[in-house]
Parts: structure tokens; sequence; C-alpha cells
């Protein structure tokens, strides 16, 4: 059963104003795709970051948090973990407030860090692709 401050990270974390996905990948099956579809497609203003594709379901792809052009609110993870902690580490130097790390991109230390940097944390193996289809 979650708490109640988990489904409070969960409900600020899709109220955010603007998203970005680390890991959005250019492969439709893949996770990092599905899942920037997923906000992209329920209107939010999310963010690809990709470091080898310059587009992204036809949307500017960005090779790091470092490049956007705004400092999104709300960060989905979908890399493997030793990734997981670069992007945590940009997410700190630029000021994202809330992580989700998806089911396979957690990683113990960059979490510590994160939270660390006073970032709220989703690393608990939920997905939001279920708390998307929940929404509907």
């Amino acid at each position: 059963m979650q708490g109640s401050h988990e489904v409070d990270i969960r409900e600020a974390f899709l109220k955010a104003t603007t998203f970005a996905v680390a890991g959005a990948s250019t492969q439709r099956e893949k996770y990092g795709n599905i899942i920037y579809r997923a906000l992209h497609d329920s209107g939010r203003n999310v963010y690809p970051i990709n470091p080898r594709s310059a587009e992204v379901e036809g949307q500017v792809a960005y090779p790091d948090l470092l490049s956007l052009p705004v400092v999104p609110q709300a960060l989905s993870i979908v890399t493997p973990p030793e990734v997981t902690r670069d992007v945590v580490k940009q997410a700190i130097a630029i000021g994202v407030s809330t992580i989700w790390m998806q089911p396979g991109a957690e990683d113990r230390q960059a979490s510590e860090a994160a939270r660390q940097a006073g970032i709220e944390v989703i690393d608990d193996g939920s997905c939001i692709l279920v708390i998307l289809s929940r929404m509907r």
C-alpha cells in the first residue's frame, strides 16, 4: 500500500507544467519512447532527451538536460542505472523539482544525491505508464 506522501509526489509530478524524458528513444517499442508519447499525447509540455538523435517522434531531441531551453519541473528517467547517475547530476545542477526513475533506471546513489539536493524522488519500481493509464 502506498503512503500518502508517495501519492502526493506522483500527483505533484503529473501536475508539473514542463517535463523531460531522459532516455526518450526513437524506437517506438522501447519504454523511453512509450513514456515520452504517453506524456506528450496527454497534452503535457515534454522534452525528449536523447544524445544520439536529433529528434524523437518529430520533436527536437536534446542531448542532455543542460541543453534544454527551459528547466523541466518533472523528469522521467528511462536509462540504465550508470547513466541515471549522470542524468541526476545534471538535474541537480539545473534545479529539477521531481524525478521519477522508471523500473530498471533506479540507482541508490543517484536517489540519495537527488534527495540531499532537495529533489523529490520516485524510485520505488512504480511505472508512470500505470498511473497515466488510470487517469484516462
